[in-house]
């Protein structure tokens, strides 16, 4: 018989956004101090809005 409660959910999405929070969780765990913006973009992948840019 078919259980309509087993199902399995992948949300390539969600899996990324937990993956993205898991690395700064552990970077955060293993700082000394807080993380600054710029080593948190680093971890996160992404690069600093450029003033210049319109």
């Amino acid at each position: 018989m078919h259980d309509q409660f087993d199902v399995t959910l992948e949300d390539s999405d969600l899996l990324g956004e937990v993956e993205l929070t898991t690395n700064l969780i552990i970077a955060a765990s293993e700082a000394d101090e807080h993380l600054d913006q710029a080593e948190i973009d680093r971890i996160l992948g992404v690069a600093p809005a450029r003033h210049d840019e319109v």
